[in-house]
C-alpha cells in the first residue's frame, strides 16, 4: 500500500526495545556498493546513514520509512533504521546477463547496488539476451530470506564497451527513452505543416520584418529568433520570437503526454535525446531559414541606452532571413569596420544593448560565477578526443541577454498585473515561474572561516541581496589566486537550487524579482505550459488551478534533476574513457574537494577530478575537519585544505565505476 509522503515532517513514533522512542521520517535511498544506504528525507539537509544490516532490503531509490536512532553530533553522524519500504522504486539497474543451467541473473556493475538481480531465463531470452550482454532490469520483490532480489529485464542494451551500449545504459540507469514509441511518432507525422489562413488568424506577421537566429554551428534545432528595426525617433523595435510548440501540441495529446513525462530533451556527451519527435523540434518548430514559422513572440521598443518604452506579447509570424553561428557572430562583432550589410548593423546594435542590459544585471546585485565550462569531443564512433574549455564570448551573451529580456517581462506581466495588448490584467493569476532562493546562511558562515583563513574578510550582510554583493567581492579579489576556485566551490554549496514553482520569489541568482522560462518549449515542458498560460491569459482567461500547476512544476523539476544527472553521468564516463591511457601519468591541479574518505584533486589544464582515497596516502591517519574543509593528520598535523596545489599520478581509471583514483605525489 502506498502512502502520502510527509515532506520532511516526523510521521509517527516507534518504540525501539520497548524502551526508547525514535522519530521517524519518510525519505528516498540512495544505496551504496558496499549494501549501506543514506535516507534523504525533504527539507532536511542531513540525510539518515543506515547500516547493510538494518536496511530491511531496501535498495536504491525506494521510498522508505526511517527510525533515527542517533542524532548527529560534532564527530559522528546521524544515524538510523529502515522500519518499512513505503514503495518499491520503479529504477533500472543496468548489469551484465548471465546464466547457469536454467537460472539466470543481471550481474551488477552499479556502484548504487550492491545486489545481483535473478531473472527468468525463458523470458530473457525471448528478448534476445545473450550471455554477457549489456541490460537493464527492475527489481520486483526481494523475500525474506531470499539471497537475491528477483525483477525482470526491461531492455537489451548489447555489447558493453560498444558507446551506444554504453550511452543507452547511462540513459537507462536514470529510467530516460532514447527512443520514441511508434504511437508517438505517428501522431507527430500526422500533425500537418500547411500554415493556413486560420492559423494566422489573431497573429502579427513579423515576416518582412528583418529576422535572424544565432546557434550553435551543429545546432538543428532553432527555438528563438532575433528581428531587428531601426524607427524614426531613434529607438529600435527588437524582437524575441519563440517557436510556437503551443500551436502544434495540444493538451492530453499522445504527444504532449510524451513530451511532459521527459520534462525535458537530454544533452550527452555524443548526443541529444529530444523532448519531441523529430517532426517537431528539427523540422515544423525550427525557425530555418527562408521558411515561414509561428512564433509566440515578446517585442520591444527600445531606446540606444537600452531602456524600455514599450513591450508587446503575442501570437506572431516570422520568416528568418539569416542563420548565424556564434562564430559567425562573434566576427561580426569583433570586425572593426563600420557596419554595411542589415545583418551587420543588426548584430552591432543588438550587441551594445545586450552590454547595458547585463551591466544593469550585475548592478542588482547579480551573483558573477565563473566556472569554465569543460567540454569532452569525440568523434563519429564516440571516442573521446580531446578535453577542451568552452569559451562565451558576446555573441552568447547578446543572445543570453535578450532570452532574459523576454523571460522577465512574461513572467512581471503575469505576476504583477497591468496591461498588454489592450488586455487588463487586475491581479496576478496562477503561472509557472522559474525561482531561486536565498542562499544558506549557515554555508556562507564556513565560507567566511574559510576564506578568514587566507586573509580574507567577508561583508557582514550574510542574507537577503546583501549576500550577493558580499560573494561577488569575495570573488573579484581572490579572481586570478590560487584559492579563487575554493572560494567559487564553496559559494555554489552554499547557493538554493533553482526549480520551477507557482510561487514567484524571485531568481535571486539572476536578481530578477519577476523569472520564468518562455523562450525553449522544443527542449523544455515547462515553457510550453507558459505558453499555453501565457495565451489564456492574453485572451482575458480567468486565472487556472493552482494545485495542478504546482504538482506539474514538481514533476518538471524533478525530470530537469535526472536530466542533469544523467548528462554529468556521461561526461564521467568520457572524461575516464580519456584518461585510461594516462594511468601512471603525472599532473598538476588543486584541491576541490574534501571528505571523509578521500580528497579530490582536479587537474589544471582539463578540469578532470578525481579522488586520493585517504586509506591510501601512507604519512598519517587523516581526520575530516568538515567545519573547515581540511583533512588533519593526527600524528604530524600535516593540514590540506581546499585550494591546495598538488601533484597527483593517474593510479586507476575504472570505466564501469566510471572512477577516477589519483596517487598524492606531493603538494605544491
Amino acid at each position: 500500500m502506498k502512502r502520502k509522503k510527509n515532506n520532511g515532517a516526523p510521521h509517527g513514533r516507534r518504540k525501539n526495545t520497548g524502551k526508547k522512542i525514535f522519530p521517524q521520517y519518510v525519505g528516498r535511498v540512495q544505496m551504496t556498493r558496499e549494501g549501506f544506504i543514506f535516507v534523504i528525507i525533504e527539507g532536511q539537509d542531513d540525510d539518515v546513514f543506515v547500516k547493510a544490516s538494518k536496511t530491511r532490503r531496501a535498495l536504491d531509490g525506494d521510498t522508505v520509512r526511517v527510525a533515527v536512532t542517533r542524532e548527529k553530533s560534532k564527530d559522528k553522524r546521524r544515524e538510523g533504521e529502515v522500519v518499512e519500504i513505503v514503495e518499491r522504486s520503479k529504477k533500472q539497474f543496468v548489469g551484465i546477463f548471465h546464466t547457469v543451467g536454467a537460472q539466470a541473473w543481471v550481474l551488477m556493475q552499479s556502484k548504487f547496488m550492491p545486489y545481483d538481480i535473478q531473472v527468468d531465463a525463458e523470458a530473457a531470452s525471448a528478448m534476445g539476451a545473450k550471455a554477457g550482454m549489456k541490460v537493464s532490469a527492475i527489481v520486483e520483490g526481494w523475500e525474506r530470506g531470499d539471497v537475491n532480489p528477483h525483477g525482470r529485464i526491461v531492455d537489451v542494451l548489447g555489447e558493453p564497451g560498444a558507446n551506444d551500449t554504453e550511452m543507452h545504459a547511462i540513459l537507462a540507469e536514470f529510467n530516460l527513452p532514447y527512443r520514441f514509441e511508434k504511437e508517438v511518432e505517428d501522431a507527430a507525422d500526422l500533425i500537418s505543416e500547411e500554415i493556413t489562413a486560420e492559423d494566422m488568424k489573431g497573429r502579427k506577421d513579423f515576416r518582412d520584418t528583418f529576422t535572424f537566429t544565432i546557434d550553435p554551428a551543429d545546432a538543428k534545432d532553432f527555438d528563438d529568433a532575433l528581428s531587428f528595426k531601426a524607427l524614426p525617433n531613434g529607438n529600435f523595435e527588437v524582437g524575441v520570437h519563440i517557436a510556437d510548440v503551443s500551436h502544434y501540441v495540444k493538451p492530453g495529446s499522445a504527444v504532449d503526454k510524451e513530451a511532459r513525462e521527459r520534462g525535458t530533451s537530454v544533452y550527452l556527451v555524443d548526443r541529444t535525446v529530444p523532448m519531441l519527435p523529430e517532426k517537431l523540434c528539427n523540422k515544423l518548430c525550427s525557425l530555418r531559414p527562408d521558411e515561414d514559422k509561428l512564433t509566440f513572440s515578446a517585442v520591444f521598443e527600445m531606446t540606444p541606452k537600452a531602456e524600455i518604452k514599450s513591450r508587446w506579447i503575442g501570437r506572431t509570424a516570422i520568416r528568418s532571413n539569416f542563420r548565424l553561428d556564434y562564430d559567425q557572430a562573434q566576427e561580426i562583432i569583433e570586425a572593426e569596420r563600420q557596419p554595411v550589410a542589415q545583418i551587420e548593423v543588426a548584430v552591432k546594435t543588438l550587441n551594445t544593448l545586450a552590454g547595458i542590459l547585463k551591466a544593469n544585471e550585475s548592478k542588482a546585485g547579480a551573483i558573477n560565477f565563473d566556472r569554465p565550462e569543460m567540454k569532452v569531443e569525440v568523434d563519429e564512433n564516440g571516442k573521446p578526443l580531446r578535453v577542451y574549455q568552452k569559451i562565451s564570448k558576446e555573441a552568447n551573451w547578446l543572445i543570453e541577454e535578450f532570452m532574459l529580456l523576454a523571460n522577465r517581462t512574461v513572467a512581471e506581466f503575469v505576476a504583477t498585473g497591468g496591461q498588454m495588448n489592450g488586455v487588463v490584467q487586475r491581479n496576478a493569476k496562477t503561472f509557472v515561474y522559474r525561482v531561486h532562493g536565498e542562499p544558506n546562511e549557515l554555508k556562507l558562515e564556513g565560507l567566511r572561516t574559510f576564506a578568514k583563513g587566507f586573509g580574507y574578510r567577508l561583508g557582514d550582510e550574510l542574507s537577503g541581496r546583501g549576500a550577493a554583493h558580499t560573494l561577488n567581492g569575495l570573488l573579484e579579489q581572490a579572481k586570478g589566486k590560487p584559492e579563487f576556485d575554493a572560494f567559487e566551490n564553496l559559494a555554489l554549496r552554499a547557493m538554493a537550487k533553482a526549480c520551477y514553482s507557482t510561487e514567484n520569489i524571485g531568481h535571486y541568482g539572476l536578481a530578477f524579482k519577476f523569472y520564468t522560462h518562455f523562450t525553449s518549449p522544443i527542449r523544455r515542458y515547462p515553457d510550453l505550459m507558459v505558453h499555453r498560460l501565457l495565451a489564456l491569459y492574453l485572451a482575458n482567461a480567468e486565472s487556472q488551478k493552482r494545485e495542478k500547476y504546482e504538482e506539474e512544476c514538481k514533476h518538471a523539476s524533478d525530470r530537469e534533476l535526472v536530466a542533469a544527472d544523467a548528462e554529468r553521468t556521461s561526461v564521467k564516463y568520457k572524461l575516464v574513457e580519456f584518461m585510461q591511457d594516462k594511468v601512471g601519468q603525472e599532473f598538476e591541479g588543486s584541491v576541490s574537494g574534501i571528505t571523509e574518505w578521500g580528497m579530490y584533486v582536479e587537474i589544471d589544464e582539463t578540469h578532470i577530478e578525481g579522488m586520493v582515497p585517504l586509506r591510501e596516502i601512507r604519512s598519517d591517519f587523516f581526520e575530516f575537519d568538515e567545519e573547515h574543509y581540511r583533512l588533519v593528520g593526527k600524528r604530524t598535523h600535516k593540514v590540506y585544505k581546499l585550494g591546495d596545489r598538488a601533484r597527483i599520478k593517474v593510479k586507476q581509471a575504472n570505466l564501469e565505476m566510471r572512477q577516477l583514483d589519483y596517487e598524492l605525489i606531493e603538494t605544491l
